[in-house]
């Protein structure tokens, strides 16, 4: 066992570095396994293709978008429709789509939107928000916040 490890350990030190090579690639992958194996962890076979199913979503005409003022603490709901451009305090929110995971309207929906100041020339959020994680994909601005709450089927 510590023989295969040592092996492991000077492929890896002594392997020639290539721009675009895996690690994969120089070590030979009998010993990887058979190394791994004798482990307590649990590793599947190398290159080993797993299939995924696409994910699919249902298409909304309508969506709730909740909007916070942070100076004075007021938050306001939005319903917009697609296509759509509303102002919103000195933002103008411009909703392009609303999907929802097939069947479920009531799931976690996601909107792509374009949000601009109107003071400013360039949107401050152009992409897709997403009710499940308001915080992966933010509005950047330092005094509202908009975030998507569903999607409504009118």
């Amino acid at each position: 066992m510590t023989t295969k490890i040592s092996v492991l350990l000077l492929a890896l030190i002594y392997a020639p570095v290539a721009p675009a090579q895996s690690l994969l690639d120089v070590i030979d992958s009998e010993i990887l396994v058979e190394t791994l194996s004798d482990t307590e962890y649990s590793i599947p076979a190398p290159y080993q293709e797993i299939a995924l199913q696409p994910v699919m979503s249902d298409v909304a005409q309508t969506a709730l978008l909740r909007g916070l003022d942070r100076i004075n603490g007021t938050a306001r709901d939005i319903v917009i429709t697609v296509g759509e451009t509303v102002i919103y305090e000195r933002l103008e929110v411009t909703l392009l789509a609303c999907r929802y995971p097939q069947g479920d309207i009531n799931s976690d929906a996601f909107a792509q939107l374009i949000i601009k100041d109107i003071r400013e020339d360039e949107p401050r959020f152009i992409g897709w928000m997403f009710a499940s994680s308001p915080a992966l994909s933010a509005l950047d601005h330092p005094r509202y916040d908009v975030w998507v709450l569903s999607c409504q089927i009118s």
